[in-house]
């Protein structure tokens, strides 16, 4: 349930966008988001760093393609998103103590540091390369193309393609972490 009220946003993002154009999908993008974030405080009463990291790249780059008219800000938000999570992620590969994935899932499981080291690497450098991939298929992918083609080649690639790279991604993560996770009952692994 949780995945799927991560999505909304982006779902109604892609549901605006076929019923209507780039600009009323931003403008539902950015509500869903502010929606988004009122409810998770509503029943939580606290708020989550994605939801407000999220939050604010879409009202900045949303709200630039909705004042100036112009599709290819709203085009960067994805790439912008995943650079910030990957910056977050890297630069904790740098610090003493937790890293930042160890901080995210280490009370879920125990793993070596070495392991929880390899483990945020491989998901920075994952934020890095879909970012790059974002800008590639939002300005250089088929540019023979009529820009309404375009624009829904990068509108089913930032909904479909990269979250399919997420969950393929996720999935090959889990398989190399299952062999590492140490027993808790059984204290010759730790």
């Amino acid at each position: 349930m949780k995945f799927l009220f991560d999505l909304f946003p982006l779902l109604l993002f892609f549901g605006a966008f076929k019923l209507y154009d780039i600009y009323v999908a931003t403008a539902v993008a950015i509500v869903a988001s502010f929606t988004q974030v009122g409810y998770y405080w509503w029943r939580h009463r606290r708020f989550e760093v994605m939801h407000l990291v999220t939050l604010a790249v879409v009202v900045i780059f949303g709200g630039l393609t909705l004042a100036l008219h112009n599709d290819q800000f709203i085009k960067w938000k994805p790439t912008i998103l995943y650079w910030i999570f990957a910056a977050l992620v890297l630069g904790s590969q740098w610090t003493r103590g937790k890293t930042a994935m160890e901080r995210l899932l280490g009370h879920q499981m125990a793993l070596a540091p070495a392991v929880w080291r390899y483990y945020n690497l491989s998901w920075g450098v994952f934020f890095l390369i879909v970012g790059a991939l974002n800008l590639y298929v939002a300005f250089y992918y088929a540019p023979g193309e009529p820009e309404a083609v375009r624009q829904a080649t990068w509108v089913n690639f930032k909904v479909f393609g990269l979250m399919g790279l997420t969950l393929a991604f996720a999935l090959v993560q889990a398989v190399f972490l299952a062999r590492h996770i140490k027993d808790p009952g059984n204290k010759e692994a730790s």
